[in-house]
């Protein structure tokens, strides 16, 4: 496949592109994958996707240190827009962004918005080159958007 769509795989800043990337953060590793191959798809390959799913034992839930290097990794270039399922995956995502140092954490933006309908809007619009506070804004628009 043609996409960046990786699992705290590290992508150095040549890599980045300078499009501002998604980090996808769920308690399942296959809704994880599954949504950063369905945002690829609509965004195209110059989105940086890193996802952190499920548990340390390939369960459901969260792993501090996967959501802690899948932000290091969104926070190399233009930074991320961090998108979460509801519950502990916010939680570990807020209790990472306290182990980074401020200029790390400076660079990633957290969206309070649907995971889904959020990570597409945050994708495609991220492919334009917007900058991250349009990308993360795009995902927080989504809440808002009718499906039917």
């Amino acid at each position: 496949m043609a996409f960046d769509i990786v699992e705290c795989k590290t992508m150095s800043d040549g890599e980045r592109n300078g499009f501002v990337g998604l980090v996808i953060v769920s308690h399942s590793a296959a809704i994880a994958e599954g949504l950063a191959g369905l945002v690829a798809q609509v965004a195209g390959p110059d989105v940086p996707i890193v996802t952190a799913g499920g548990g340390p034992d390939g369960s459901f839930g969260t792993d501090g240190g996967r959501v802690l290097e899948a932000l290091r990794q969104g926070a190399a270039g233009a930074g991320s827009g961090v998108l979460v399922d509801p519950g502990s995956a916010g939680l570990s995502v807020r209790a990472a962004l306290g182990e980074l140092d401020p200029e790390t954490a400076a660079q990633l933006a957290v969206a309070d918005a649907p995971l889904v309908e959020g990570a597409i809007a945050a994708g495609v619009t991220a492919s334009t080159g917007a900058p991250r506070d349009a990308v993360v804004a795009a995902a927080r628009e989504a809440r808002s958007v009718d499906k039917l």
